[in-house]
């Protein structure tokens, strides 16, 4: 159960303004609780805070930060089930998803506790040329000062994670915006990090609406802007960020290769995963299985079968693999594509079906390449079908995206899986399993629409460092 109310964070201190902010059981659609909505100047005190906190977080010794999140880490293991109950109501994520969340949120705060004295720089000789033979270089890396991080609703614990380690690590000061529709996970990771000796001002959390949260992007004391979620809104937030420095996880409509020599069992059984793991509300969610015509009968039929035995109900239990999405207005969207596509001759195999937010496991073929279910990102528990006779004619299809963010290639050939590395325009190639699959301490991210810059903790700590450059003249 969730408690009644819960504060935000400002400047690392718990406050109750107001409860503004009604966060619904997304299964049942009543109000589960209510948290704070800080309003502009509440964001602005935030900034300040963290501004005056930056030189305190640049000078904390590396051991200090470490010692943070791995107190981070110990109380996520002790708070486990309860993290993942409030992941389960106010996501609407399946339970046994949201204690495979929590894992990795314990994992991503872990590898960032092993970060943090990890930031190296190294010595750089300079005698290229007789005028340099006296001078030696060196440089190292430093926090850009305070940051800006907004986090999505899909995973409202690890996404928020994946900023708010690095930053610590990294020694920045950051204002945080959950998403309002998910903002628990991140207020219980602000009710950790409050119980820590951080700087005063290391660290606000802050639900805010869209439309009044402008200081999180526009004000210029911000360094760095750290956003995931949509391709639309990221797009338009880089725009107005003015000089700061601007790192995007957006959208995908990610596809999976399965060629000739798979095993077909095995490529059911993970795309079964990768396409409707937490309702397919995952940027690297199966949108798009490719397979070879060889196989593709047998792999369709059985996949057919497979979409079709799966669960929908109640998050709450333990059998359920579809629960509910976000909201009835997204699942009336997707519920909408799927439509559009049967009117154009897309034909369902499996699903098909909604129940106010429910929106059933959903297979098709025979959609139009120009349809919003195989152009556009589904963000739904829907994926399309479609045969292919030429493996490099297929990756040319892979391509054929406004999106880049990771592909998934079931092959045996090594030829192959490296001609796909070298060729698919995208984040990142995963071979022998779906694209969906993350582990957290990898480079991640995307391309083209699907975004700028790379998580995974050493790779967010480079978007939160810059270089700092000394030179040695030796007399």
């Amino acid at each position: 159960m969730l408690a009644d109310r819960y504060p935000c964070y400002l400047g690392n201190e718990a406050v109750s303004p107001n409860d503004d902010l009604e966060v619904a059981d997304k299964y049942t659609g009543d109000v589960a609780t209510r948290v704070p909505l800080a309003d502009a100047k509440m964001i602005d005190r935030a900034i300040d805070l963290a501004v005056a906190a930056e030189a305190p977080m640049r000078e904390l010794p590396a051991y200090a930060r470490q010692d943070v999140l791995n107190h981070c880490v110990a109380r996520f293991e002790e708070r486990y089930e309860e993290l993942a109950q409030a992941l389960c109501i106010e996501a609407g994520k399946p339970i046994k998803d949201a204690r495979g969340e929590v894992t990795r949120l314990i994992d991503t705060f872990r590898i960032g506790a092993e970060e943090a004295t990890r930031i190296y720089g190294e010595v750089m000789p300079l005698d290229i040329s007789p005028r340099a033979a006296n001078y030696t270089g060196m440089w190292k890396r430093v926090p850009v000062g305070a940051a800006s991080l907004i986090s999505p609703f899909n995973f409202p614990l690890n996404l928020a994670a994946h900023k708010v380690a690095p930053a610590i690590a990294a020694g920045c000061p950051f204002v945080m915006k959950p998403a309002s529709a998910t903002p628990i996970g991140a207020l219980i990771i602000g009710e950790v990090l409050s119980e820590t000796d951080l700087p005063k001002g290391a660290f606000s959390i802050l639900p805010a609406r869209r439309d009044g949260a402008d200081l999180f992007t526009v004000d210029d004391r911000l360094k760095l802007l750290s956003f995931t979620g949509s391709p639309g809104v990221g797009w338009d937030l880089k725009a107005r960020s003015g000089k700061k420095k601007v790192v995007l996880e957006l959208g995908g409509n990610a596809a999976v290769v399965v060629d000739e020599d798979a095993d077909i069992d095995d490529a059911v059984e993970r795309i079964v995963f990768g396409a409707y793991y937490q309702s397919g509300q995952s940027c690297i969610s199966v949108q798009r299985i490719l397979v070879h015509e060889g196989i593709y009968d047998a792999l369709r039929d059985k996949l057919a079968r497979q979409v079709s035995r799966l669960v929908m109900g109640d998050p709450r239990d333990e059998k359920t693999f579809i629960g509910p999405m976000i909201s009835l207005k997204e699942a009336e969207r997707v519920h909408g594509w799927v439509n559009t596509a049967v009117a154009r001759g897309g034909i369902v195999l499996a699903g098909g079906h909604r129940e106010g937010v429910m929106m059933q496991a959903t297979l098709m073929e025979n959609v139009p390449d120009d349809a919003e279910l195989s152009c556009q990102e589904a963000f739904g528990p829907v994926a399309i079908l479609q045969p292919f006779s030429d493996f490099d004619a297929a990756l040319a299809q892979v391509n054929d995206s406004d999106f880049g963010l990771q592909a998934g290639i079931f092959t045996r050939d090594l030829y192959k899986a490296q001609k796909a590395w070298d060729t698919l325009h995208v984040g990142g190639v995963v071979i022998g399993d779906v694209p969906s699959w993350r582990v957290d301490h990898m480079p991640y991210g995307g391309v083209k629409d699907s975004g700028l810059g790379r998580e995974g903790i050493r790779f967010a700590i480079e978007d939160m460092t810059e270089i700092r450059l000394m030179v040695v003249r030796q007399l």
